[in-house]
This record gives structure tokens, sequence and C-alpha cells, in this order.
């Protein structure tokens, strides 16, 4: 009997146990299949360490993805910004791969952040710690230059290939696929008056939000899951914030001190503040496209009226100055 294909297969942790004790030479007592997101998730436990390993899906990320990442990760951390580091292994290498039934995919090993997400999401002196933090990334990124290539999170990326994963699910709700175009169209023309030079392009995180940090309290945190990192307008990382934190209701207060915590290292431009609730509207754009991918391949009973029509309506609430600092 024939065997059907592997689209994406869930890895033994015995057998990841197994791999990390021989390419590290760690002794690992435990292992769980932690999360299961755009990469599978493990944590594994020695006798008195904890680590993640992490493996991307065959289908999302190559191996320059991967590698950009990585090495965007470990230039960060020389550079002194609090990140989970991917960890080398016996043969030096920090991106593994593993024959699975669908083909090669990859992993990496990282220490396990310090610390946890905060307890009902961030408070005011988190959120300020969070944009100080982003503002320092911005800055020493502007000298990060990658061995590997990665697509830009630039508009063609972010706002075409969306339109692209979009537009085929509104095919029968011809309004609703109208007014996307119309404000995709009018972001675009937004968008073009911004300089694609530095310091407003740099290499971003690409989903700064309470969920990828790990805090000590309210003065230490570590940032992880870079996944959707790249060369972008610093803008991005900021509206990829601001779109998740209205998102989830956090306050105007934790908002507003995210951003005055940013300008304490970094001052954006008038131009850059006037255009926070187009960045903002991209953000939730480019969220919308990857989970509505995820949910393809994993949760298509997610994918009714409901979805679409709350997805427009909250992207044309986004649109309203009252989100956003006045100029």
């Amino acid at each position: 009997m024939a065997m059907f294909p592997v689209f994406s297969s869930i890895l033994a942790p015995e057998a990841i146990a197994q791999f990390v004790r021989t390419e590290y030479h760690l002794q690992i007592i435990n292992c769980q299949f932690w999360h299961r997101g755009l990469s599978d998730v493990y944590l594994l436990e020695s006798s008195n360490s904890s680590y993640i390993f992490r493996i991307y899906h065959h289908h999302w990320r190559n191996r320059e993805d991967i590698g950009f990442e990585l090495e965007f990760l470990t230039y960060l951390r020389k550079n002194k910004i609090p990140v989970s580091e991917p960890l080398i292994s016996i043969n030096r290498e920090v991106c593994l791969s593993l024959q699975a039934p669908e083909g090669t995919r990859y992993g990496a090993l990282f220490d396990f952040a310090a610390g946890a997400i905060a307890l009902g999401d961030v408070n005011t002196q988190q959120s300020y710690l969070l944009g100080t933090t982003i503002a320092k990334l911005h800055q020493c990124s502007l000298d990060f230059h990658s061995s590997y290539f990665r697509e830009p999170l630039d508009l063609k990326f972010i706002l075409d290939n969306a339109l692209v994963h979009i537009s085929p699910f509104l095919a029968k709700r011809e309004k609703e696929l109208q007014e996307l175009h119309e404000i995709v169209k009018f972001l675009q023309e937004q968008i073009s008056q911004l300089s694609q030079q530095p310091p407003y392009w740099t290499t971003c995180w690409g989903d700064p939000h309470s969920g990828n940090i790990h805090f000590e309290g309210n003065h230490s945190l570590t940032l992880f899951d870079f996944d959707q990192c790249g060369y972008g307008y610093r803008l991005f990382d900021i509206a990829k914030f601001w779109q998740v934190a209205i998102q989830s209701g956090l306050s105007r207060n934790i908002r507003d001190e995210f951003l005055r915590g940013y300008q304490r290292g970094e001052s954006l431009s008038s131009i850059e503040i006037s255009l926070l609730n187009s960045f903002t509207q991209i953000a939730h754009i480019w969220s919308w496209s990857i989970s509505l991918n995820t949910a393809k391949l994993y949760d298509y009973c997610r994918l009714d009226d409901h979805y679409f029509s709350r997805r427009i309506q909250h992207l044309k609430r986004l649109s309203s100055k009252d989100f956003y600092p006045r100029l």
C-alpha cells in the first residue's frame, strides 16, 4: 500500500531530546512539545538549565531565511541587546538539519529566556522599557549586514503578497474586496513618501508584542522569536506593537509609554509620527495574511464569514485618529 505524502509532521519529543543530547552534548532529562506556531517549539530541561529547540516548518522557511534570523540574533547579542541567542552545536553549527517525512527541516537551540510573559500583558513601566530596548535594537541594527538573503519587509513583500493570499477568500464578498483594495492603494501612496534610507530603514524584529518577551519584574527583559525579522522601516516595528496593543485592548497610557521609551533613544520624525496609523493598518494586513495562511493549513474551520468581517472592520477601525499621538 502506497504511503500518503506528509505535509507537516510533528517530531517525537523523545527523538528531539536524543538529537540535542548528541548534537550539543547536553544532559537532557525531559522534553515537551511546547507549542505549534510558525515553527514547532520544544521545551527541554537538564538538571540545572532549560532550553528551547525550534524546528522550522518545511513549507514556511528555507535555509537562507533561517540563516538570516540566526545571524541577526547572534549579532544583537554581541551588541548587548537582550535577545535569546542560538547556541552552537559541537560541530560549530547554529542551524541543524533534520530529515522529516515531508523533507528537510531545520532546527536551532536557544537558552530559555529568563523571566516570564507579563501577567495580564505589559504595564506602563514594562512598555517604556520595551520601547527603549527596541530603539537600541534599531540603532545597532543599522550596521547589520547578513551573508544570507531574506525578502525585505517592504510594501511589495508585505502588502502585495498579503493581497494575493487574502483576495481569493473575498471573491464572493465584492464590496469588502473592493474596500480592501482601496485601503491598500491608499496605504501604498502614503508610505511612498517615506525614505528607504537610514535611520528610517534598518533591520527590524518584525513581531514585537508581549507574547514574545519575558520580563523579570519591571527592569529586565529578553526578546525572542525573530521569525519575521528582516530589513525594513523602523516604524513597522512600532506599528506592529501598536496593532497588537489595540487589538488586545491595552490602554492609551501603555501605548504612549512605549513610544516615549522609544523616543528617549531614537527620535522619530514628524512624518513618521503622521504615518503611524498607516503602518498600523499595514501591520494588521500582514498579520491577517499570516493568520490566514496558518488557518488554511491547520484550522480551516475558522475561515467563516465572521473571521473576514471581523478583520475588515478592525482594519477600518485602525484608521481612526483617536488611536494615535497628535503632532
